[in-house]
């Protein structure tokens, strides 16, 4: 428990937060709910966040995953090859939205 405790104060002490800017809209960057297809039609939509924030969320992927690194600064229609351990993977952007209403 202490560990945890310690772990969460010095996260604290990084803690920088990222407030929306205009110029973002319409590409992939930190906070962006990006809804993206395969060749087989299989739909996800996710949200890049940070690695904290993921936990018990099955729509939010860590902006230092690979997904995320191939989604970063990316429009609609584009296409985005994601290379992982367990193989490359090619996906198509269908949409780009950030949720101003809501706090990461």
């Amino acid at each position: 428990m202490d560990r945890r405790v310690r772990y969460l104060r010095k996260c604290l002490e990084r803690l920088k937060a990222i407030d929306y800017n205009p110029e973002q809209e319409g590409r992939v960057f930190f906070g962006a709910w990006v809804e993206i297809e395969n060749d087989e039609g299989k739909t996800l939509t996710l949200r890049i966040a940070g690695y904290d924030e993921i936990f018990g969320r099955k729509d939010y992927i860590s902006v230092d995953s690979p997904m995320a690194r191939a989604l970063l600064g990316k429009y609609p229609d584009d296409d985005v090859v994601v290379r992982t351990e367990a193989g490359v993977f090619e996906w198509w952007i269908n949409r780009i939205w950030y949720d101003k209403t809501d706090k990461l």
